[in-house]
């Protein structure tokens, strides 16, 4: 399969955003979904999606991966259109890595094993290098001396950190994030935000779906409060906790605040 095109092949320049929506639409039979989204994510910024559940914010997320395909609107990653037919989808999830609140790792294979699959059976890269950045990557989210355990030997947070280490070891320019610490016990959580903290601060692009809105203060350069499938109020962390103007975005914060 041909690897992705360079990024100036679309017109794309690093000044631009890296991922733009305009006006996406979804809807699952006669549920609209998404009703009209539109929103900029520029190169290294870290951006948080917020909202009751039902809103459409995991919905969004897949939608710029091509797990989902919209129905009307653009989504450009880098200037490449996302619902384009010809779109090589595995070139995209090479740009795009995505963390699910399911770890989705193979309870047969090592953790070690788990992040190195992708890039030795997908890439076909040398497996003396991939094997070299996964022990990497398992040290960089605190798991070095588990490159032999199984899932199964792993708490929830261990595993959840490994699907983070598996989704870097692709090289991705973009992190998505889909409600990563929900199922997981409150102690184990502090170690996977941790995670996700310090990968922002290294200038990763990330976009979060959560509900940990103390996280979401401390790290997002931007939040987003989706109801009902559009944006109802987006803004810096400090204005949009501290002094929100929309009566949806008050209720919802007052509830969970």
């Amino acid at each position: 399969m041909a690897a992705l095109s360079p990024p100036e092949d679309f017109g794309w320049t690093p000044d631009q955003p890296l991922i733009r929506l305009v006006d996406v639409r979804k809807s699952f039979g006669a549920i609209e979904v998404l009703k009209g989204v539109s929103l900029d994510v520029a190169k290294g910024e870290a951006i948080c999606i917020i909202g009751p559940s039902g809103s459409g914010k995991s919905t969004l997320i897949r939608c710029i991966n091509a797990l989902v395909p919209i129905d009307s609107g653009t989504i450009r990653v880098e200037g490449q259109e996302v619902n384009d037919p010809d779109l090589d989808k595995l070139a995209l999830r090479r740009k795009v890595g995505m963390v699910f609140q399911q770890y989705n790792l193979f309870p047969h294979r090592t953790a070690l094993d788990n992040i190195m699959m992708a890039p030795l059976h997908v890439l076909k890269q040398d497996r003396r290098e991939v094997e070299a950045r996964a022990r990497a990557l398992m040290a960089k989210v605190r798991l070095a001396g588990k490159e032999k355990a199984y899932p199964g030997e792993l708490s929830g947070g261990q595993q959840q950190r490994v699907a983070i280490a598996r989704a870097l070891a692709m090289r991705p320019d973009v992190m998505l994030f889909d409600e990563v610490t929900a199922a997981l016990d409150p102690e184990t959580v502090k170690e996977v935000l941790l995670t996700i903290r310090e990968l922002a601060e290294e200038g990763m692009t990330c976009i979060l779906v959560t509900h940990e809105m103390g996280f979401a203060r401390e790290v997002a350069d931007h939040i987003y409060f989706t109801d009902a499938g559009v944006i109802v109020e987006h803004g810096p962390p400090a204005s949009f906790f501290d002094d929100p103007r929309d009566p949806r975005t008050q209720a919802f914060l007052g509830q969970i605040l």
